[in-house]
């Protein structure tokens, strides 16, 4: 990767040899120096030197976009959102797919084998997010129009309706379906988890950042915490 990193030195009138390092150490270094950069300078820190998610480690970070997502910007809204990001959308159904056992059949294979491959790589989230936590919303935004679980026949009657009506999950209104998307989307915006979206531009604005950048964070991760 070809990352000068003299230019910001410069600017900071750093020593060549002072520590962190940008090029080695470029997260606890925008740690330190974030607000302190140009955006011109704090942009050659970007991709490929830091991912979105790697810099979802830095609260100053994490604050900025958060106040950027509280600010409905239409890419993250709902519209938009689920046309980007249609994995993530509880549809009525699956675009471009029959209802009933095609759908059945689309959420044993397409989802639960694609997606929850890539809900595996969330890994542990910097918030205290948890794999299986991240898994289960995935699973109940897409539960909504999908019958339980096949019961073989030699079983009776009663016991496939009493099943049947064990295993039924409680639908979710399109209210709370788009809710629970926009919510997610934040999330995953907020953590570095969504592609084809500019972090660059979020991360490295200064005019998002707030005195309060601390209470307003630990206030939104209150709310989530209630809402779990």
């Amino acid at each position: 990767m070809n990352f000068d990193p003299t230019p910001i030195r410069s600017y900071l009138a750093l020593d060549a040899d002072s520590q962190p390092d940008p090029k080695t150490e470029p997260i606890q270094f925008l740690t330190l120096n974030l607000r302190s950069l140009p955006p011109h300078l704090l942009l050659t820190m970007g991709k490929p030197l830091t991912t979105p998610r790697e810099r979802s480690r830095i609260s100053t970070i994490r604050n900025r976009r958060l106040k950027y997502a509280n600010a409905r910007p239409s890419e993250l809204q709902f519209s938009a959102a689920r046309s980007t990001w249609p994995l993530l959308y509880d549809g009525q159904a699956r675009r471009g797919q029959q209802e009933g056992d095609d759908e059945k059949d689309w959420v044993a294979k397409d989802f639960l084998q694609g997606l929850t491959k890539h809900v595996g790589k969330l890994g542990t989230l910097l918030g205290g997010y948890e794999e299986e936590r991240e898994a289960e919303r995935f699973r109940a935004l897409r539960r909504e129009r999908v019958e339980p679980e096949f019961i073989p026949e030699e079983e009776s009657d009663s016991e496939e309706e009493e099943d049947r009506d064990h295993g039924r999950v409680e639908q979710m209104t399109d209210e709370e379906t788009q809710a629970s998307f926009e919510r997610l989307v934040k999330e995953r915006f907020i953590y570095g988890l969504l592609d084809e979206i500019d972090y660059e531009k979020v991360d490295f604005d200064e005019t998002l950042d707030v005195d309060d950048d601390r209470e307003a964070e630990e206030r939104w991760f209150d709310d989530e915490d209630e809402n779990e």
